[in-house]
């Protein structure tokens, strides 16, 4: 089943479905916050005391509940209100009443040896920088320990991005759904550990009020992978061409076309120009080899249909070259990856028009740079989240973009939106986006439609990265991935 992400305006929808359907909404608190001192007694048995700051609305409400369930198990509880609680209303309000606890204003907490924070402040929702008093009170209690409902108070529940100054959790425990924020840097790190309780929201009722966003994970496209049989050879499993740069540029090409190969395609050649052929030549063995002077030697090569997929742009170089072959491929199953967009960067709306007259077939992969150089405006858009980034910009090119960071994001035209999670942090080491290129090239050549092999390749680049360990080179990825066929069939 997909691992819905939902925003925290489509989790008010969650809520508000949820009591038009009869649930009853403050039994849905009492069990957060029940699930929020479990937690804390669960990771913190020795704990001295458990602090907890309550904020004004039902994220303090929840700490509520969270105050008067660790009071009844024995542990020491501080209580302290953010604002006037006389003004809850709602179920907080009553939350506030059933726990039966004296609460101070927040101004007063003084940090002790052996205190546990639980910060109910401010919940996924929160839209605005938080007030300098409240990141004073964060900034003096860095070194104590944070159990954070919903989302550290300070992180943004849509975007990730800290609003002035945030908690640092060591553990997050939310509802029913994860948030963008949960996994979007860098509310991922402040987040600490995440753990997600159901606390009785029926899925139905989260599939009608949850949109594009969802976390990559095979579910998303292991049924659109392919699966060999008896009658499977080399063509049928696709044909991939990897363009390499000149002489001293080729290295990037070549961890493509690998990782290609290592991807299930069936055959790969490298296209190189004249001065690139023996330098590739003299390392390549199971990848064949095309001498592809110019774009007139390049439209003869690719009327052969059985090249089903193709990858250009790492180390290719930047110029008129590599506009002209961009121009060529489009139409065909494509990659678009560094020096393919980058020569794109001084007029982007003629890479959009020609994608526009043939769309689904290519995925862009940007970086941060990459992404700034083709979609200046939505780059330096502050009030946007990652997602929102990437779904505009492949709805302007016509194509998948897969922003690639640590908190890679995977957008299709048609609103579908993947954040991936699992890569470590070692991944950020030269070639390893070239090693992604060709993973993703490799899907495309068997066939895989174009948002499901950029979803799959992220994910995959990302499980290959955890199974070298710290310390891989980009050469150490392909020999790690995980088995295509296993993933078709459903194994992780």
């Amino acid at each position: 089943m997909p691992i819905l992400l939902l925003t925290p305006e489509e989790m008010g929808r969650a809520d508000a479905l949820a009591a038009a359907s009869g649930i009853d909404s403050y039994a849905l608190m009492v069990s957060a916050g029940r699930a929020v001192a479990a937690c804390l007694l669960r990771h913190y048995p020795a704990a001295r005391r458990a602090v907890v700051l309550c904020g004004p609305g039902n994220n303090g409400g929840d700490g509520y509940v969270a105050a008067r369930a660790l009071t009844e198990t024995g542990m020491p509880v501080a209580l302290f209100h953010l604002g006037d609680p006389a003004r809850l209303s709602g179920d907080a309000r009553r939350a506030r009443q059933d726990c039966g606890m004296e609460s101070h204003a927040l101004d007063f907490y003084r940090p002790e040896r052996g205190d546990i924070i639980v910060d109910a402040l401010f919940g996924a929702g929160l839209a605005r920088p938080l007030s300098p008093d409240i990141q004073a009170l964060i900034a003096r209690t860095d070194d104590i320990p944070v159990v954070a409902v919903d989302l550290p108070s300070g992180i943004s529940g849509l975007t990730g991005q800290v609003l002035g100054a945030a908690f640092r959790a060591a553990h997050t425990v939310t509802f029913m759904a994860a948030k963008p924020g949960h996994y979007l840097l860098p509310g991922r790190d402040n987040c600490g550990r995440l753990e997600i309780f159901d606390i009785g929201i029926p899925r139905r009722i989260l599939d009608e009020a949850c949109g594009a966003h969802q976390l990559n994970t095979p579910v998303l496209w292991s049924d659109k992978l392919p699966r060999t049989d008896t009658g499977s050879h080399k063509f049928k499993r696709g044909h991939l061409g990897v363009f390499s740069g000149g002489a001293s540029a080729s290295g990037a090409a070549r961890l493509a076309a690998i990782a290609g190969l290592k991807a299930g395609a069936g055959l790969v050649t490298i296209a190189a120009p004249p001065e690139a052929v023996l330098v590739n030549a003299t390392h390549l063995t199971a990848i064949m080899l095309k001498r592809i002077d110019d774009v007139a030697a390049l439209t003869d090569w690719i009327a052969d249909r059985r090249l089903s997929a193709f990858v250009l742009g790492p180390g290719f170089g930047v110029g008129t070259k590599a506009r002209e072959f961009a121009e060529a491929l489009i139409g065909r199953p494509l990659v678009l990856d560094a020096d393919g967009l980058t020569a794109f960067a001084e007029e982007p709306q003629a890479l959009f028009a020609r994608l526009a007259a043939a769309p689904g077939h290519c995925v862009l992969t940007p970086h941060a740079g990459e992404f700034a150089r083709l979609f200046p405006d939505l780059a330096e858009d502050r009030a946007l989240g990652k997602p929102e980034k990437a779904l505009r910009a492949a709805r302007r090119a016509s194509a998948v973009v897969l922003y690639k960071g640590a908190d890679t994001v995977i957008a299709s035209p048609d609103g579908r939106i993947a954040v991936n999670a699992n890569a470590p942090p070692w991944l950020a080491t030269a070639g390893s986006g070239d090693v992604l290129a060709g993973i993703i090239g490799g899907l495309l050549a068997q066939g895989v439609p174009a948002f499901e092999a950029a979803a799959a390749g992220a994910w995959l680049h990302g499980e290959a990265g955890n199974r070298a360990g710290e310390g891989l080179t980009a050469e150490d990825l392909p020999a790690h991935l995980p088995s295509i066929a296993d993933m078709a069939g459903g194994e992780v």
